[in-house]
């Protein structure tokens, strides 16, 4: 119960951290908005980190594990910063959250047995995904398909780093994990902004959107790294999936997006497959 009510308060969380990317999204390059999202959420989870104890259970191993979770994290979330700067929320979020499905896979290929109600709860999903897609018109399904593959990146991110995040939790304190993950992204996309020679200066004009982005952000990865420390873990994952529905749901009512019946009804079967693989 503990894993599923940390899951939801993530699922949350990131729901309306994704919605207001939507609303910033077309102001500045989508590393310099994650960048300055990551630094605002290290900042506010340094203090908390710094006094929970549990540092001297780091060995140089866990700490680079820990650092190679957070650059897997922070590919998948910039991932779906491009997939949000570029698609619509009633495209993109399905596809994110759909990450459980990933899990599964990897499931089945460790040799784990995969009943029929997990084959079917995961054809619902692909399936629903595929009426969400096929409800955009001609004009748009260019931007659909890289829409699509940016959301494809994300999900394949979170799933690989909420289950490193989990077997980090398992060795080590949950905040401190947290901390040096979320580092580790913020060093990665640093050196991509530098690289690549990405200005700054228009995302640090909306600081204070950005400082509430971080917090909801590093809330949710606080979230959802807890719930290793509880039993069935997994079902944190899959109920933080969920975010992708409170996106929608804020985007088509505060941001006037367009969501057919179809696209609904196709939503909608994405997140009740992924419910009943939690419960499975």
């Amino acid at each position: 119960m503990q894993s599923l009510m940390l899951g939801l308060l993530a699922a949350v969380l990131w729901g309306l951290h994704d919605f207001t990317i939507r609303r910033v999204a077309a102001r500045t390059d989508a590393a310099a908005l994650y960048l300055v999202v990551l630094g605002f959420g290290a900042v506010l989870l340094a203090p908390l980190a710094a006094s929970s104890g549990g540092w001297r259970d780091f060995t140089p191993a866990l700490l680079a594990f820990c650092a190679f979770t957070g650059l897997i994290y922070a590919l998948g979330v910039y991932a779906l910063y491009r997939a949000f700067i570029i698609g619509p929320v009633r495209l993109v979020a399905p596809i994110c959250g759909a990450f459980p499905l990933l899990s599964v896979g990897f499931a089945v290929a460790r040799g784990q047995a995969a009943g029929p109600v997990v084959w079917l709860a995961s054809f619902a999903v692909l399936a629903g995904i595929a009426v969400v897609a096929q409800g955009e018109n001609s004009e748009t399904k260019g931007t659909a398909r890289a829409a699509i593959l940016w959301s494809i990146i994300a999900a394949l991110g979170f799933a690989v780093s909420f289950e490193l995040l989990h077997q980090a939790a398992e060795m080590a304190a949950d905040l401190p994990v947290t901390l040096i993950a979320r580092c580790a992204g913020f060093i990665g996309v640093l050196l991509w902004v530098i690289l690549q020679r990405i200005d700054l200066k228009p995302a640090l004009a909306i600081w204070p959107t950005l400082l509430m982005m971080g917090a909801l952000d590093v809330g949710g990865m606080v979230a959802v790294t807890m719930a290793g420390g509880f039993a069935r873990p997994e079902f944190a994952s899959v109920a933080s999936s969920c975010f992708g529905l409170v996106t929608i749901l804020l985007a088509w009512r505060f941001l006037r997006e367009p969501l057919t019946r179809l696209q609904a009804l196709g939503a909608g079967v994405v997140f009740a497959g992924i419910a009943v693989l939690g419960l499975v």
